[in-house]
């Protein structure tokens, strides 16, 4: 009997152990469980509520990091930026914002230059970094990017700059030419000088007003708003009235062929000034005894016709360094020959923006002392009225307006198309 109970007191004794041990198993379980892991700090779950849904319909950048800067919550535009690497914020800066903020609760904001992830070049990314406390634990980063903000106020600032500049000088020359005028009251053959130069600087400070409200016009201005079927006949003729007197007193021959039966579709007047710019052009820069020619054809392109309009001259020539920039605001190939003529540096920039406003664009071919060929390509009346679809068009449903934009064709030019002219 003692061998027997001996052995129940030890199964007993074994039996409590292993519910000791089982308990135990159990509690350090639950522990283990309680403990936030890595991957726990990564979910959304420890955002507050509500932020998640906030974050996603930010424009800014957003990013999330906990006490231990790993990041919780990155958009994926922080990703595009090259904010978020590795599960770490990328940029030293905001990181150590967002521990000062984390340790004072402070609400910190910053500008800086970042380096673009890819491009090799040394352009930087314009940025302002913000970092907010988000809860007790959490910090948020917002970043905006600035680089097109920047990039268009230096346009504003140059273009302010230019107009400034352009302004002040036929406003300087009539003030000094009015004391002039007055100093030489007595001489009347000196008064006719003087007042004759006068005369050129306020007809050149009237061109260049008119050609300002000119380019602010057009682009502003929607011009298939009032846009209707314009004959090409009828624009080359109109430039040519304009240019007429100018030639005349150079000798230079305007012709023009092949423009019969060709319409294009926009606003008749923008269509009449840009090409009436590119005629100016060529009779202005165009020597003595020259010809001009304009001529126009109809080409097949991948979504509709074409409509070719080019003007060549025999006149100076455009180098290959200023034949990207000849459309530029203000820019001249050759300014003193520019203040000779009248001109003001925003005819072609007034050409390019109706092109680009029409669905259009105008290409440039030239060669020093051979001449040089402007070509404004339009689509055709008729393709532009097909691609212009309504709402209602089955074609086009599930299409949002800026997803079915008027194209822009970029077929390669002959080496020099020279216009056909008549004898």
């Amino acid at each position: 009997m003692n061998v027997d109970a001996a052995v129940a007191a030890v199964a007993a004794i074994a039996g409590l152990c292993t519910g000791v041990f089982a308990m135990l198993a159990f509690r350090w379980s639950e522990r283990d469980q309680a403990k936030p892991t890595r991957t726990s700090l990564h979910t959304d779950a420890v955002l507050p509520p509500g932020v998640d849904t906030v974050l996603s319909v930010l424009r800014s950048s957003a990013v999330v990091l906990d006490e231990a800067d790993a990041v919780v919550k990155a958009s994926s535009a922080a990703y595009a930026l090259g904010l978020v690497r590795g599960g770490k914020l990328a940029v030293e800066p905001m990181l150590q914002m967002a521990r000062d903020t984390r340790r004072d609760g402070e609400i910190r904001q910053v500008e800086l230059d970042l380096p673009r992830r890819g491009t090799g070049r040394g352009d930087a990314l314009a940025v302002s970094a913000r970092v907010a406390p988000l809860g007790s634990r959490l910090v948020l980063l917002l970043v905006e990017d600035l680089t097109e903000a920047r990039r268009i106020e230096a346009v504003r600032r140059d273009f302010v700059a230019n107009v400034s500049h352009e302004l002040k000088t036929p406003v300087g020359a009539l003030s000094l030419l009015s004391e002039a005028v007055m100093d030489a009251s007595d001489d009347p053959e000196a008064v006719e000088r003087f007042a004759g130069r006068m005369q050129n600087e306020a007809t050149r400070l009237t061109n260049l007003v008119q050609e300002l409200i000119d380019l602010s016009r057009v682009q502003n201005d929607d011009p298939l708003e009032d846009a209707e079927p314009v004959r090409v006949d009828e624009l080359v003729a109109e430039a040519i009235d304009r240019c007429r007197q100018q030639a005349g007193t150079k000798q230079i021959t305007m012709a023009a062929a092949g423009t019969a039966d060709l319409h294009v579709w926009g606003n008749r007047g923008q269509l009449a000034a840009a090409l009436g710019n590119l005629v100016e052009n060529a009779v202005n820069y165009s020597p003595a005894r020259t010809r001009v020619g304009i001529a126009g054809r109809r080409v097949q392109a991948h979504g509709g016709d074409l409509i070719e309009i080019s003007v060549t001259d025999q006149g100076i020539g455009i180098s290959e360094k200023d034949r990207d920039r000849v459309f530029e605001r203000f820019y001249r190939v050759d300014p003193a020959r520019s203040r000779a003529t009248g001109g003001t540096g925003l005819g072609l920039a007034i050409v390019k923006h109706v092109a680009a406003s029409h669905g259009g664009e105008v290409t440039v071919w030239s060669a020093e002392g051979q001449g040089s060929t402007f070509t404004l390509r339009l689509p055709e009346a008729g393709a532009v009225r097909d691609r212009a679809r309504p709402a209602s068009d089955p074609s086009a449903e599930g299409l949002d307006e800026e997803d079915r934009p008027y194209e822009t064709f970029n077929d390669p030019l002959p080496a020099h198309p020279a216009p056909e002219v008549l004898p």
